[in-house]
């Protein structure tokens, strides 16, 4: 890489990326914010573009801070430490409205306040890395390094749960003295209310000594291992076999929900709860009426819809997801006014939704590909009155959006999320209303 000349920083990319202009092309600059004088050395060119990194910093911008984290900068899990985090929430909020205006050719109505959390100690569940390095004998775990597949080595976390991130360096110490020290590629961390539980993803039969080892650890550190040796079916528990399920709970609406270590839940119970809260204040489900729950995991909205009375569907693509939605609804007593089905709602087609039967309002929580084939299927005889419609990728929910006016919606109202403090990862919440007698 070769430092080029000073730039001034335009405006930030949907990575907390610094843009810039020189030579005729587009600059991306990481660790650079809106206003900073910067040099930079560019890691990647293309005819119309650059991606670099800030080499110096000539001029700092009011909203930048010092990151908390020692190991920014090398560890890629974050790309804004070093903005403030009030700062952080605007730029999302911005990336939300120009990629609704840009993409879909929408704006809303209505801006949402945005919902925020701690900024520090939220993440609840991760995949960390393990790597043996032979040449320096050394056991590293952590997040990869940026751009890298090197493991940084990392002695704590800012954006770990606490008690999670005091295990990295003694996890270290643990790894290095097992017999499957080379066959341990990473762990997987689940935070529930009354357990942790670590998933160690081995490739060789721990030994004997293993196996005394991981258990003196469990009962000193309190928490709950879990072996996989495959894929995420063979994932089962270890020791102790009597710790407490994986659960966390909505206490707004008396449910709680148990989940395995390898089941989706939300990285941040706490946000969680405020977005579940926000997102049945605009659905406002009401005790009598049709509501479909698409994309509904364990059951996260499903079943604080059923508890205002509705009768409420709630559609996932895994069988095993819905199995467990199943047992979680009998679980909360929430089973007479909740059903489920398995379907692939990414080949959804107009002739398939209606086998669902008519809803009065939807809510959508898809992955980041989002929810285009669903809302190509609504016809004026299957188009709810409401969609309340939560994204995890501003664009795709853009693009949806746009189909959404196009048959007879309007977007009432949008705000984002700050689900993921520190990262450039944009959460949202968007609603959308039929036009009184618009077709569809």
């Amino acid at each position: 890489m070769t430092t080029q000349n000073r730039v001034t920083i335009e405006s930030l990319d949907q990575e907390g990326r610094g843009i810039a202009h020189a030579d005729g092309k587009v600059i991306f600059i990481e660790g650079a914010l809106t206003g900073e004088v910067v040099s930079y050395a560019s890691y990647r060119k293309k005819p119309a573009f650059e991606m670099a990194q800030m080499t110096q910093l000539h001029q700092a911008a009011s909203i930048r801070v010092q990151p908390q984290c020692e190991h920014f900068g090398v560890c890629g899990g974050c790309s804004m430490q070093h903005m403030d985090s009030r700062v952080q929430v605007a730029v999302k909020q911005r990336i939300l409205e120009e990629g609704l205006a840009r993409i879909g050719k929408v704006k809303p109505q209505t801006i949402l306040p945005a919902i925020y959390g701690q900024s520090w100690g939220y993440r609840e569940r991760a995949r960390i890395s393990v790597k043996y390095v032979i040449k320096k004998n050394k056991m590293l775990v952590g997040f990869h390094e940026k751009r890298s597949s090197f493991v940084a080595d990392m002695q704590n976390c800012q954006i770990l749960a606490p008690k999670i991130a005091g295990l990295l360096a003694p996890l270290a110490t643990l790894f290095a003295g097992l017999s499957v020290r080379d066959k341990l590629p990473q762990v997987e961390v689940a935070v529930g209310e009354r357990v942790d539980a670590l998933v160690l993803r081995i490739m060789a039969p721990l030994s004997a000594q293993d196996e005394v080892a991981l258990r003196a650890f469990a009962d000193q550190h309190e928490v709950q291992f879990w072996l996989q040796t495959k894929g995420p079916e063979t994932v089962v528990p270890f020791y102790p076999l009597d710790a407490p399920a994986l659960s966390y709970s909505l206490p707004e609406f008396n449910v709680t929900m148990p989940f395995a270590p390898g089941e989706f839940t939300q990285v941040n119970s706490a946000l969680n709860r405020v977005m579940v809260s926000r997102a049945l204040r605009l659905l406002n489900p009401q005790a009598g009426e049709r509501i479909a729950d698409f994309f509904c995991g364990l059951g996260n909205f499903t079943l604080p819809i059923a508890r205002s009375g509705a009768e409420v569907l709630g559609v996932e693509g895994s069988d095993a997801l819905v199995k467990r939605a199943e047992q979680n609804a009998a679980y909360n007593d929430l089973s007479a006014n909740t059903r489920y089905q398995s379907m692939n709602l990414f080949e959804m087609t107009e002739a398939g939704l209606p086998e669902l039967g008519k809803f009065d309002k939807w809510l959508i929580d898809p992955p980041r590909d989002g929810a285009m084939a669903l809302v190509q299927a609504i016809t004026p005889e299957t188009a709810p009155a409401l969609i309340v419609y939560v994204s995890c990728n501003p664009a795709t929910l853009a693009r949806d959006a746009a189909e959404l006016v196009q048959r007879g919606y309007a977007l009432k109202s949008a705000g984002v999320m700050n689900m993921f403090p520190q990262t450039s990862h944009v959460e949202s919440i968007a609603v959308f209303e039929r036009i009184a007698d618009e077709p569809v």
